[in-house]
């Protein structure tokens, strides 16, 4: 089996399993335990904003530690264990401990696979490699989705609880699976490789997260989240107050999603040394506001598939650019994960404040002018995107000075941006 054959396998099992039970969380303890929506939803938030306040940490460590494969059988280890612990768990303290750990193990796994990709094909094959890994993540969210849907009738919804303990065993046996020498470490933070590691080449955490660009994409991507996160829910919500399955069809919604982006993120990777970068993210930030438009306007549950076909264009090209343009930015510093888990925290924000802002505008507006209002953000993302410049244009070079949109080299050449200090 080649290297990028274990990266397939990896990126098939944690795609699933990264948000432990998501959704079905609150399925099981309604059934299991007798929860209401307000103590599930307690849970989840308390969960998911410690988990955000982790993230840059998480992506430190994955910099530090420079061990992506016992780092990613490590984090699914977590998940699986927090998951386990969840089964006899009735009261609040002992599911919230266990979701935590459940948690943890998904904030640390992304950083990792980004690490262990980097340093197994290098900054040039990058692109074409991420969208590669983003397709099989959404071929194993697809598969467990269908799984679940299906066998929950015969086995009940504890069928989740197996379908995540596979997944996170096959995701154990890939990871340490993966040969050793297939990752270099200095190929996988952008040092020449035949330098000896001396560990003086990182650059400051201040200097690199201080990047006006890097920041500018954080704003961006918080903003897309805002206006993404909460459509789906609120659709299906629209769906039942119309006297429709909106169960049901929120089902049929994921899965054509993430049926979407398969092919959005194959044709983004290729996409992105070709046209450059930001290309993407314009592609993905026009395509939410449309998608908010559809949702408003569209009652029939068969054409609002167009607007999740959209959703899964959009999170499907995001997806594969934001690791890539991180990466452009990050290039030679030593600090590429610790910046991308920044983000994802800057990101995971925004997710978090959709589900509160857009129930509020249900409520007080209704749910045409509620999916109009949460257009209103989208639109913002996509000016933050105009307003960022090009990261890695093809022919051009990136914040490391690796030219982009070209195959050969796979390490970057000599100093990190940035001030040098110590690791």
């Amino acid at each position: 089996m080649t290297p990028t054959a274990h990266l397939a396998l990896i990126n098939a099992s944690v795609g699933d399993i990264q948000g432990g039970l998501g959704p079905f969380l609150g399925t099981w303890l309604a059934q299991a335990a007798h929860w209401g929506p307000s103590q599930v939803g307690l849970v989840t938030t308390i969960v998911g904003f410690a988990t955000l306040a982790l993230s840059g940490p998480m992506g430190a460590l994955v910099d530090r530690a420079a061990r992506p494969r016992l780092l990613i059988a490590a984090a699914c280890a977590m998940i699986l264990a927090g998951t386990v612990l969840l089964l006899p768990a009735r009261a609040f303290l002992s599911v919230l401990a266990a979701q935590f750990v459940a948690a943890l193990g998904g904030t640390l796994v992304v950083p990792a696979v980004t690490a262990l990709t980097l340093g197994m094909v290098g900054k040039q094959a990058f692109p074409r490699q991420q969208g590669r890994n983003q397709a099989w993540n959404h071929v194993g969210i697809l598969g467990a989705a269908l799984v679940i849907g299906f066998g929950t009738a015969s086995f009940g919804p504890s069928i989740a609880f197996w379908v995540l303990g596979v997944l996170a065993a096959a995701a154990i046996v890939a990871a340490l699976a993966t040969p050793a020498g297939a990752w270099n470490r200095r190929r996988a933070v952008g040092w020449k490789e035949d330098e000896p590691d001396d560990g003086q080449e990182r650059s400051a955490i201040l200097t690199v997260l201080a990047d006006r660009r890097l920041l500018i994409l954080s704003a961006a991507l918080a903003l897309f989240n805002l206006a993404n996160g909460s459509m789906l829910s609120l659709l299906g919500q629209k769906l039942v107050a119309a006297g429709q399955d909106g169960t049901g069809w929120t089902a049929r919604y994921v899965i054509v999603a993430q049926a979407v982006m398969i092919p959005v993120a194959l044709f983004a990777g290729s996409l992105a040394d070709r046209r450059g970068r930001r290309q993407l993210l314009l592609a993905a930030c026009a395509v939410l506001p449309l998608r908010a438009v559809l949702s408003a306007l569209l009652a029939d549950p068969y054409w609002l598939i167009l607007a999740e076909v959209l959703d899964g264009v959009a999170s499907g090209v995001i997806g594969v650019a934001v690791p890539v343009v991180v990466a452009d930015l990050t290039w030679g510093s030593g600090r590429t994960q610790t910046a991308l888990g920044t983000v994802a925290a800057v990101q995971g924000v925004g997710g978090a404040l959709s589900g509160w802002v857009g129930g509020l505008l249900a409520l007080h507006l209704g749910w045409t002018w509620a999916f109009l209002a949460l257009g209103l953000p989208a639109c913002l993302a996509l000016g933050m995107v105009l307003w960022l410049e090009e990261t890695c244009a093809p022919g051009g070079q990136d914040a490391g000075g690796t030219a982009c949109g070209q195959s050969g080299a796979r390490q970057a050449p000599a100093r990190p941006v940035g001030a040098a200090a110590g690791p």
